[in-house]
């Protein structure tokens, strides 16, 4: 049977800009039904403890019905030898009872862990899909505790949960027809508290879910308060903070506190009331039913009977009434956990999406307008081409949009405006797969994963040979490096390549570009943090990526990109001077004054044929 899985066009998706529709008051048995399309396919499972279930609830009727004959007939009949039998009976029964709960146990929780590991899969699937504007709203600490503590919660509804909600369901159901049966006048003595409790629990279960998952919320604000200060670590000792990230931790943590006391006061109030309508109905049965006796229209073994039934009767309510705080925790945890689920991302495959094959390189930008998240825009009526096979370069301040350019290549951003297109194709066009894999890009924010220098190298080809990766390592001029290492290639780099300086790290991530083998290059600041001895190295190992490809070079250091075939100089979003190294330095425009503030004794030097830059500074002197 195929597995049934959460669907994002399922009541409750949302596209981002869009409040998640709030849980109907129904959303409990939402869940229940949606847990089952998950379960369902460990039917087998399900059946087997089912039936478990069913066993226990009638094995449950022996003991109360042996009490019974043992008080109404062997005692006044004094049948000696029968007692051997009567023992056996209650002995076999709880030895059968014991038996049947330790399995049912057992078959459930096996059916929850399996339903917990495909809905967390399915959620980590599902957030790998969506796109970068979802992980700018969201919190990565509060991304891992849905996946984790909300998921677990789910798992506590489908194992212990679901199991005591059937067991003491087809509990209930037997035991009031039985008792009715035997005798309906004090059966609905019992029966008339039922609406009140019932009327109770709607009552508070509403606060009860509110409050749980307001404790939800604040596990989430500790997990991302914890994310980011673990992550951030050495910025805090840098500046003796740790004192400071205490007081803040201890804050949240108070709060999650205060939210866990505020629903254990929920759940404290509303278990004495439930009890309350239990002793209500069990006084009023005890002193009926001993009237009955007295008066001779009951037997007193039926009376103990009863009140065993009784206490079955009323078990599964007092059960449900500590179950109801697992499954409002559920619940809670649950809204969480399809709030995600019904994300649907923005940029996504079309229906008639291709494959890019055969890519040459050539990235044109038509009148494209972007904005990021609703804010001011960043580019307007943006033109802009890369010519394949050719080195273009774009300079510009912070904030004149340089980084938008390549979000907007990659596609982690679609413009709002205008198009996008890779050799004539649009990039809408076009599968995510299929363009993301023809890039490479080299980043001054060097992404290494928490395992060894081969895992790292090999990430953007996972079958790549041992010979391939060493190729790579010496066109980047990193094997001599990492032969250094005790264990080579297979020597862990520590959580995000902490174990490497900053120029190994920025090798390893060139290695990895070359292993792909992409046509287009994307450097991105990749050298503007590096001694000048690194940066040697590093592009010695860029010139040889580069070659045969197209490349976008962003750069504040004007010294990378003097041999680019094109220079953007960007503003504001918009391309004010365009052209070759040594024809901007002639407009002495924008371009000429970053430069001058970079290399003003090299100006000098070269003087006015080179530069021609010595007459403006002779007439700032005049």
């Amino acid at each position: 049977m195929a597995k049934a899985t959460f669907s994002p066009g399922a009541p409750g998706a949302r596209r981002y800009g869009q409040p998640a529709a709030k849980p109907k008051s129904g959303s409990i048995w939402a869940m229940y039904k949606r847990m089952f399309f998950h379960v369902r396919s460990h039917w087998l499972l399900l059946a087997a403890a089912f039936f478990c279930m069913i066993a226990v609830s009638l094995l449950e009727f022996a003991i109360p019905r042996l009490s019974q004959y043992t008080i109404d007939v062997i005692i006044p009949d004094k049948r000696y030898g029968a007692l051997v039998w009567i023992g056996a009976g209650v002995l076999g029964t709880a030895v059968l009872l014991g038996v049947f709960h330790f399995l049912s146990s057992m078959l459930m929780a096996s059916v929850g862990q399996r339903a917990v590991y495909d809905i967390r899969s399915e959620m980590y699937r599902h957030i790998q899909k969506l796109d970068i504007e979802f992980f700018d709203r969201n919190r990565t600490g509060d991304l891992m505790s849905r996946v984790t503590n909300d998921v677990n919660m789910l798992q506590q509804l489908v194992s212990s949960g679901m199991m005591s909600l059937v067991t003491d369901w087809f509990t209930f159901v037997a035991v009031a027809a039985y008792m009715l049966w035997i005798n309906w006048q004090l059966t609905l003595i019992v029966l008339l508290t039922f609406p009140v409790m019932i009327a109770t629990t709607h009552f508070f279960g509403k606060r009860m879910r509110a409050a749980f998952k307001k404790v939800q919320e604040t596990v989430a604000e500790v997990s991302s308060h914890l994310q980011d200060t673990l992550s951030s670590i050495r910025l805090i000792k840098s500046f003796s903070n740790e004192a400071f990230e205490a007081d803040r931790f201890a804050v949240r943590s108070r709060t999650n506190m205060d939210a866990n006391l505020n629903a254990v006061k929920i759940r404290a109030s509303f278990e004495p009331f439930i009890d309350f309508m239990l002793f209500l109905g069990l006084a009023a049965v005890l002193i009926v039913g001993a009237m009955h006796t007295m008066d001779g229209k009951m037997t007193i073994g039926t009376i103990v009977a009863f009140m065993a039934y009784l206490r079955l009767l009323q078990n599964p309510i007092r059960r449900f009434s500590r179950t109801i705080n697992t499954i409002q925790q559920s619940a809670a945890a649950y809204e969480r956990i399809v709030d995600i689920l019904g994300t649907r991302p923005q940029v996504t495959d079309a229906p008639d999406a291709i494959e890019l094959t055969d890519v040459k390189g050539r990235v044109s930008f038509h009148n494209v307008g972007f904005a990021y998240h609703g804010g001011l825009p960043v580019l307007r009526n943006f033109d802009f081409e890369i010519e394949a096979g050719r080195i273009t370069a774009i300079v510009g301040s912070s904030g004149a949009g340089k980084s938008t350019i390549t979000h907007l290549m990659t596609r982690f951003y679609d413009p709002q405006e205008g198009t996008v297109s890779i050799d004539g194709k649009r990039l809408t066009g076009v599968t995510l797969k299929s363009l993301r894999g023809n890039m490479g890009i080299v980043s001054q924010d060097i992404v290494l994963l928490n395992g060894t220098i081969r895992e790292n190298i090999v990430y953007g080809k996972p079958d790549a040979t041992d010979e391939e990766v060493v190729f790579a390592a010496r066109a980047a001029s990193a094997h001599d490096f990492i032969m250094s290492f005790p264990q080579g290639y297979d020597s862990p780099i520590g959580e995000r390549g902490v174990k490497l300086s900053g120029g190994q790290k920025q090798r390893i991530s060139i290695a990895r570009a070359i292993l792909k083998n992409p046509r287009l290059i994307i450097l991105d600041e990749a050298t503007s943090s590096l001694d000048t001895e690194s940066e040697k190295s590093i592009q010695d190992a860029l010139a040889y990526l580069l070659e045969g490809r197209t490349c976008l070079v962003i750069a504040h250091r004007l010294s990378t990109i003097q041999k680019a075939d094109r220079i953007y100089v960007l503003d504001k979003g918009e391309i004010i001077e365009s052209g070759t190294h040594q024809s901007l330095l002639r407009q002495q425009g924008k371009y000429a004054q970053l430069y001058e503030l970079q290399f003003p004794q090299k100006e000098a030097a070269d003087g006015p044929d080179e530069m021609s830059a010595a007459p403006r500074r002779s007439e700032r002197g005049r």
